[in-house]
């Protein structure tokens, strides 16, 4: 059954309907947006008129007094009132005004109008129905604050919580600051396809498919790397691109198995090319859209501008368990990270991805203000340069951390097709209980076969960029529509009984 707040509306649009008014028009002119007009007539003073204006928006709040009435309405910019007089606002007007509930979409013809309070206002001659609703808001005063509820329905969110389209709006403004700075630098925004025969450039569990034309498994991409790389090969100097990867994987703060993220390659540059790349242009980004390099996130103070500092991995180990990681043996490295609680799987015991491991556990946390970690074991990934400082036992990769959470992922890019396979081949088994092994992709070991150019490579998090520069506490609060647990179907039927 319906409640009664429903049945109120359907029968008010059964009665719009009855005056020959369609409730659901195909068109609007608006002349002026809310924010324009608090600007422009801030002069105004009280029971003064200024020009006719067009404006339309969702009623937000309706009250009446009899010969008055009033509609805080909102558009897409601010909110507005509507004013309504007898004797200055037609008859008619006032007969649709009755009909009208929160959460419909009106546009109105009429003067701007200072009311004896101050209030700035369209005294309104003419009133249309742009789009009737038939489900009430959430309660006024409670407003949403279920917080599952408000992410898996963004757009009551966005309705009832107007701060927060502030977020998705600087989270637009960020790509786009982070497209010009890479556009200035001579890189060109390229597109990988989404669907792939062979996955790789990360370890991660994907999500598969299949191919109804070719009979076959496709893989929703985990990264663009190798894809990026073979336009090197193919003679694209720099090249970038902004794109949703997929990951099959938990979901926490900072994780989202849908995600967005850039990744930039440079022909002829290193690691410390890309280092000093990326740390300019998120300083250049936060100016660009904040105007300061100072900013706050969970209470903390952080700077953003350059240098960044640079710690190097094992010597950071080393200060926590006071000890020489490099000359511990792997039963040594085992025995603290269970003395620690860490789980380590079978085919995780390489005394590389063990310090990786002890990294993360003892000194990630700690990593608050903007740090590069560099030197990686080997076993971390088989796609970058070996280290110039040990090219037996390291590579030349970094990551950068900020409030603790990794923001960033580089490399001095590995273009040795006889290292490469050789790297695949040692590295296959690792991630196999997780199922997330890195395959060897042999199209992209045949493409660097022609010759790749030294190359830097750096991939970065979007989405946790814009956390950090939103001070926005998920990653689902700066992600539209992130993924959610599936509504349970008892759950459904019981709304529907409540109605």
């Amino acid at each position: 059954m319906e409640n009664d707040l429903i049945k109120a509306k359907k029968d008010n649009l059964q009665k719009i309907i009855d005056l020959g008014i369609n409730p659901y028009p195909y068109k609007f002119e608006i002349s002026d947006y809310v924010i324009n007009l608090n600007d422009e007539f801030t002069e105004l003073k009280n029971e003064e008129y200024g020009k006719v204006v067009n404006v339309a928006g969702r009623v937000m709040a309706k009250r009446s007094f009899g010969a008055i009435a009033f509609l805080k309405v909102r558009d897409s910019t601010d909110e507005i009132q509507f004013f309504f007089r007898k004797g200055e606002t037609p008859d008619e007007v006032f007969v649709l005004l009755d009909l009208i509930d929160v959460g419909d979409f009106v546009g109105t013809v009429g003067k701007i109008y200072r009311t004896q309070k101050g209030q700035l206002s369209v005294m309104v001659d003419r009133l249309e129905m742009l789009s009737k609703s038939i489900l009430p808001l959430p309660e006024k005063y409670h407003g949403l604050q279920d917080v599952e509820i408000r992410q898996r329905k963004r757009y009551l969110d966005l309705i009832m919580n107007p701060e927060v389209k502030d977020v998705f709006i600087l989270r637009s403004k960020i790509i786009s600051a982070w497209r010009e700075y890479l556009d200035t630098q001579g890189f060109l925004e390229v597109e990988i396809p989404v669907l792939q025969p062979a996955y790789g450039g990360a370890s991660a569990r994907p999500y598969t498919t299949v191919s109804n034309a070719w009979k076959s498994t496709f893989y929703l991409s985990i990264s663009p790397e190798l894809y990026l790389k073979r336009l090197l090969v193919g003679g694209f100097e720099k090249v970038y691109t902004v794109c949703k990867n997929f990951r099959n994987e938990d979901v926490d703060k900072t994780h989202n198995p849908e995600f967005t993220m850039s990744e930039f390659y440079w022909s002829y540059a290193d690691l410390d090319d890309m280092i000093k790349l990326t740390e300019e242009m998120v300083e250049f980004i936060a100016l660009n859209v904040l105007g300061t390099t100072d900013i706050t996130y969970e209470g903390k103070e952080i700077s953003l501008a350059t240098p960044w500092k640079r710690i190097n991995m094992i010597d950071a180990l080393n200060e926590k368990i006071n000890a020489d990681a490099t000359k511990l043996s792997l039963e040594d490295l085992l025995d603290i990270a269970h003395k620690e609680g860490l789980e380590i799987d079978e085919d995780m015991k390489k005394k590389g991805l063990l310090i990786a491991e002890l990294f993360e556990h003892f000194c990630e946390a700690e990593l608050i203000q903007p740090t590069w970690v560099t030197e990686y074991p080997k076993e971390t990934t088989p796609l970058c340069k070996p280290s110039r400082a040990d090219p037996v036992n390291l590579i030349e990769r970094t990551e950068c951390y900020i409030n603790g959470h990794e923001l960033c992922n580089g490399y001095s890019e590995l273009n040795d097709p006889i290292l490469q396979k050789q790297f695949f081949e040692e590295q296959k088994e690792q991630g196999k209980a997780k199922g997330e092994q890195h395959p060897k992709d042999d199209d992209f070991l045949e493409a660097i076969g022609y010759g790749m150019p030294p190359a830097g490579g750096m991939g970065l998090g979007l989405d946790r960029l814009v956390m950090l520069l939103t001070d926005s506490a998920t990653i689902k609060d700066v992600i539209f529509f992130p993924q959610m647990r599936p509504e349970k179907e008892e759950v459904k039927k019981d709304e529907i009984k409540k109605e």
